[in-house]
């Protein structure tokens, strides 16, 4: 019997063949979230994409969902993938895009490009006042994955110190000055000149960012978020940014998401909002690292090798390697 691969990504015709030399004899449909049909769906025994959720419940012969995401918290939910199927992320594949939009963000807000260009709309020549700089920075980065990574060594890179907070593992990586467990998070963000949060949408992570955790911040730190909307409370980040306490916010996630157009987020001076498109393949070279992450996990599949990325349902995580 055949094995099916549905693919469902924007590939050249490179990346297909690339694809296809992974899985010599195999059948492919080559196809997109929006447009599949069922029956592609239901014949599929591995999919490389991101289907919605709602349309595994016809992958009948699923064995294998391999995420053009890194996040997978809506595929690790009771009942959404089949019984016994196997799922993996695309982590390592956004570092470079989301960490350099992290870097870019944040300049903006330390250099008030981002009034600049509110001035330069209204044609308005005039100074915004003291700046600040990365350089003897310190910043608290939540979630030490591919994307927290790059980020860290950004910021190291430009001079800035980095702490590190983790939910488990105490080996200190490299790129970090300092590494800590989740329950020195009180302790740590009086420190902070920037709060990075890479962090996927669990039940632990859910508004881990609260009044009372963002009134711990020292006053004037930045706030960036491009991990999951719902780990910071919204309402309570709102207030901070009007009361002055601080210097501001980029969000590449919201919660809710989409931003309602009538939410006073939009219209807070320090806030820098853009509409989830820090990953996606925005840049080029994102989507080539996921190809070559699905790439191998096809040979792997195939022939019983290691599979990168694997996802523990239990956590929502990938698996320790």
């Amino acid at each position: 019997m055949n094995t099916n691969i549905l693919v469902l990504l924007p590939l050249s015709a490179a990346q297909r063949e690339l694809l296809e030399r992974s899985a010599p004899g195999c059948a492919f449909i080559y196809s997109d979230a929006d447009s599949v049909d069922d029956e592609a769906i239901s014949r599929a025994h591995i999919m490389i994409g991101s289907p919605g959720t709602a349309r595994l419940s016809q992958a009948r012969h699923l064995k294998w969902l391999q995420l053009q995401s890194a996040g997978s918290d809506q595929y690790v939910r009771p009942g959404v993938m089949p019984e016994g199927a196997l799922l993996t992320n695309a982590s390592g594949a956004y570092g470079p895009a989301i960490s350099e939009y992290m870097i870019g963000v944040l300049l903006s807000l330390y250099k008030k490009l981002h009034l600049y260009r509110d001035n330069q709309s209204g044609a308005l020549w005039r100074g915004e006042g003291e700046v600040r700089s990365i350089r003897g920075s310190t910043a608290l980065i939540l979630g030490l994955g591919d994307i927290g990574g790059e980020f860290a060594r950004c910021i190291r890179a430009l001079g800035g110190r980095t702490i590190g907070v983790r939910r488990a593992d105490t080996k200190k990586p490299d790129y970090l000055d300092e590494l800590y467990l989740s329950d020195s998070l009180d302790m740590l963000l009086p420190r902070a000149d920037i709060v990075a949060m890479t962090l996927p949408a669990t039940p632990q992570t859910y508004r881990i960012m609260d009044a009372r955790r963002l009134a711990l911040l020292g006053p004037k730190s930045v706030l960036i978020n491009v991990g999951r909307g719902t780990a910071v409370d919204t309402e309570a980040l709102c207030d901070a940014l009007l009361s002055g306490h601080l210097l501001g916010a980029a969000l590449d996630v919201t919660d809710p998401e989409p931003l309602p157009a009538d939410h006073r987020l939009w219209r807070l001076p320090g806030a820098i909002i853009t509409p989830h498109v820090a990953g996606g393949y925005h840049l080029p070279a994102t989507l080539s690292r996921i190809v070559d992450i699905s790439a191998h996990n096809l040979r792997a599949f195939l022939t019983g090798g290691n599979m990168r990325n694997v996802v523990d349902f239990t956590t929502g995580y990938r698996k320790t390697e």
